[in-house]
Order: C-alpha cells, then structure tokens, then sequence
C-alpha cells in the first residue's frame, strides 16, 4: 500500500543518487528535495529548495517543510554534515520523524579479510569511512523505528559518475584504474530506489545492506562494463594496495529484500550500463 500522504524531504536531491531517489518516489509521495548547485530545473521546480550545507540551518527547513521522513544522500564537507546531521537527530527525537541514511561499504574497510554484514562491527581506516561511522553512531542512539542505515557498495548506472568517468577515459585515450585483489560488491540505482521505495512502504528501520548478493573482482567487473560499452581496448592500470585478496563487500543476512529487489553484479553489467 502506498501512503501518498507522507512528506518525504531528501536531502542532497541534485546529486546521483539523491536525484535518482527523487524521481522514484515523487509520484507515490509528497516529496522535496535539497540542491546545492543552481541548475534551471531545480530553481523552477515548487519542491525543491536551496540549501548550503556549510551557510544554512537545517532547522529552518525541517520547520518548513516538516516531513515525516527525511532521507540524507548529502555530500560535501564531513564537518559541516556531521553538525547537521546532530541536527537532524535532534529534530527527530522530539518530531514525528524518521530518517534513512546513505551510508558506505567503507564503514568496513578495516576489515579486509572478508564481507561484512548488518550487524559487524564498524571499524574504518579511511576517512570517509570514519566519517560515516561518526553519523552511523548518533543514529543508533536515536529509537530503533526512527532510523534506518542503508549500507551501499559502489554504485554503477547509466547517469552514474563511475560510468561517466570508464567512459571519458576510454574516449580520451586514458588508463583505467583496476584493482587486481579487491573483491567488492556492487549495485546500482534503479535497484538502489527501488530498495528504498519498499523500505518506506513497508515502514523498515534498522541497518540493511543494499548491495548485489554476489561478489566480483573489482578488475573483472570493470572488464565487463568496458565489453558492454563497446569494442575498446583501453589501456588498463593496475594498482596493488596488498598481495592479497582484500574484501571490501555489503552483504546481507538478518536484514534480507525480498527476491524480487535482490540482484546481481551480472544483472547490474546487462542491464544497467548501456551506451
């Protein structure tokens, strides 16, 4: 069952996923979105509103908008998010709210030894990763049916960065970047939407891994992608961080989609990267 009724405010709606997050659910709900960077469409579009992360208070906007959801793909300066994600919190703890967080695969690039899931341990070497970690950790403190973490591997699709990015290389001549030892898992954002579009519907909360239920070399899928584009052959630069095989994969286990929004790293290479 739909609840057309709900106000959902995404937060980081002109980015990738944020967007793509946007255009799944705008007919089904009543939902805004945040831009940071002007482009004619968001400017002219009713549901969407300018806020800069690092000037604005989000305050002001939750007391504008009051939405029952609110769904962070925010990007941009790590301090900055984390004081307004310690806004957010707050607003959700004394609001009828809930919050569903984009967070990373990095959260685990610690551990390299094998895949990670829902409820390891979070230990991160990156600073991004400890970054997330940092946000992961005030949620957790919220009340369990007001949150949901969304753990994500790297996400690949028509309009993604990482296709865009394979692309232009290939078109300019340059090396793509492999690496040889990381086996990874990955997704990509029709599946990622629709994954989120159930998980409102079905009112989750808790931490979910939205990744492919299988695993890849990280060189042998970027392969894959490259064949799919078209007849190249780029030159392809190979980078070792180790000698050995290293994990850096989201797989699920008590938190499990149903079938039907489960998929693999073959249906992502066939059915989502396109010319």
């Amino acid at each position: 069952m739909e609840e057309g009724g709900k106000k959902i405010l995404i937060l980081g709606a002109s980015g990738f996923i944020g967007n793509a997050i946007y255009k799944e659910l705008c007919s089904y709900f009543d939902t805004y979105g945040t831009y940071y960077s002007a482009r004619r469409s968001f400017e002219n579009n009713q549901q969407f509103f300018k806020y800069d992360l690092e000037e604005d208070d989000i305050f002001e906007l939750l007391e504008n908008i009051r939405p029952q959801i609110i769904i962070s793909a925010l990007r941009g300066n790590f301090a900055a998010q984390i004081q307004a994600h310690q806004h957010l919190v707050e607003y959700i703890s004394e609001n009828d709210c809930k919050l569903f967080f984009i967070s990373s695969a990095n959260v685990f690039d610690a551990y390299s030894k094998y895949p990670s899931y829902e409820n390891d341990k979070t230990l991160s070497e990156s600073i991004y990763g400890r970054f997330k970690i940092k946000i992961e950790n005030m949620l957790l403190r919220l009340p369990r049916q007001k949150m949901a973490i969304l753990r994500v591997p790297m996400v690949f699709g028509n309009s993604s960065p990482r296709i865009k990015e394979i692309k232009n290389r290939i078109w300019d001549n340059e090396p793509l970047e492999v690496f040889p030892n990381l086996i990874m898992n990955v997704t990509h954002d029709d599946k990622l939407t629709q994954q989120v579009h159930y998980l409102i519907n079905q009112n989750k909360s808790g931490v979910f891994h939205l990744g492919s239920k299988d695993l890849v070399h990280h060189e042998d899928f970027i392969k894959d992608v490259v064949e799919r584009i078209g007849k190249f052959n780029p030159i392809f630069k190979r980078i070792y961080t180790t000698n050995d095989n290293h994990y850096l994969a989201v797989l699920s286990k008590s938190n499990k989609l149903p079938i039907n929004l489960q998929t693999s790293y073959q249906e992502i290479i066939d059915h989502h990267v396109l010319i």
